[in-house]
């Protein structure tokens, strides 16, 4: 027995001796006189792609890639662009791609059920409190007939997709306004420019919009805003960092630093639009790679949300998977442990720090 115990009891420090090994390794690497003030440059400079169309909701990545925060950490930044998440997200799982933006969908839920290796890994896109980038408008004729949600009863609004989170807002609203789907009339619009036409010639009464269409047709009479989407969904997840596992697990000392400099471009965002810190060159890189190009402009719309510390309402994404297959939309199970990874996150939070907003 006393064998035995002396044997366990070595390899509880041969264990405890790897761990402690490990710990040092890492933090051999964290100094204030690196480029980046925390983690050393990898040893070779190292290609990362993203799948990026310009959205808004990419900031953290463009800002990353032109104040040099990938640089420091010898990482060089490709951007890649698919038609649709057919192509893309095969490509994400293959290790063509390392990192993608994307949004929930049944049909991302479905790719994944089915055999599409892909990682939920931060957050891309949420609605601030009273002033979300994605929310209802109706048309500015129609102020005195809706003055409230459950007005909305009879009238035709326009949504850009079904089962996605489009759908999922669209539901939300209907449940605080004490309406059904039947109580409405629905109008399928995948375009968003369209649904301002629409508006304009009364074919529909309201729509849910985006910036910064939504700031474009107040300014040309077409819509007002209406309401808010926080009031009814505080927490909608609208837009994902997706990551390659591939690129996680195989090149975590890339990957870790690739985080690390996108959370320090969310940061920036978040200065610039929030506190107003070098808010001039902050919109001037939004102007390079987004289609907004009028710099004016960005000081009027609504910005897109991104956590700092990029965090996710993982909620919300149960909520929206339990709307779609309610809907009948979804196909096999969805795996939420195995699909949802913080842990890349989590680990460049540590070490670049935690952002108090």
């Amino acid at each position: 027995m006393k064998k035995w115990l002396g044997l366990f009891f070595i390899m509880i420090l041969m264990v405890g001796g790897c761990s402690q090994e490990e710990t040092v390794r890492v933090d051999d690497q964290v100094s204030k006189d690196n480029p980046s003030g925390d983690l050393a440059p990898l040893s070779k400079k190292t290609k990362v792609i993203i799948s990026e169309d310009g959205a808004a909701s990419g900031a953290g990545f463009y800002i990353a890639k032109e104040k040099g925060y990938f640089e420091d950490y010898n990482i060089d930044i490709e951007f890649a662009t698919f038609a649709n998440s057919d192509d893309m997200l095969p490509a994400l799982a293959s290790g063509e791609v390392d990192i993608a933006g994307g949004i929930s969908s049944a049909s991302f839920f479905n790719a994944i059920a089915q055999g599409i290796d892909v990682k939920i890994i931060a957050d891309k896109g949420h609605n601030e409190k009273g002033k979300s980038y994605f929310t209802f408008v109706i048309g500015a004729d129609k102020q005195d007939e809706i003055k409230d949600y459950s007005d909305l009863k009879g009238k035709r609004i326009a949504i850009s997709t079904q089962n996605a989170v489009d759908d999922y807002i669209f539901h939300e609203m209907l449940k605080h306004a004490g309406l059904k789907k039947d109580d409405v009339e629905f109008v399928l619009m995948p375009d968003f420019g369209s649904m301002m036409a629409a508006i304009g010639n009364g074919s529909i009464d309201a729509a849910l919009q985006i910036e910064p269409l939504i700031t474009k047709g107040v300014a040309e009479g077409i819509h007002v805003r209406f309401g808010d989407a926080t009031d009814f969904a505080p927490e909608a997840q609208i837009a994902l960092v997706l990551g390659s596992p591939k690129f996680m697990e195989e090149e975590q000392d890339v990957s870790l630093r690739f985080m690390a400099a996108y959370l320090k471009g969310v940061r920036d965002y978040n200065d610039a639009f929030k506190k107003g810190e070098d808010k001039d060159e902050i919109i001037d890189i939004m102007t390079q790679y987004t289609s907004l190009k009028d710099a004016a402009v960005w000081e009027d719309v609504f910005v897109t949300g991104l956590d700092p510390n990029g965090k996710m309402f993982i909620g919300d994404i149960g909520d929206q998977y339990e709307l779609y297959k309610k809907n009948g939309a979804i196909r096999g199970k969805f795996n939420f442990d195995e699909a949802i990874d913080t842990s890349l996150t989590e680990k460049a939070v540590k070490i670049i720090g935690t952002y108090e907003k």
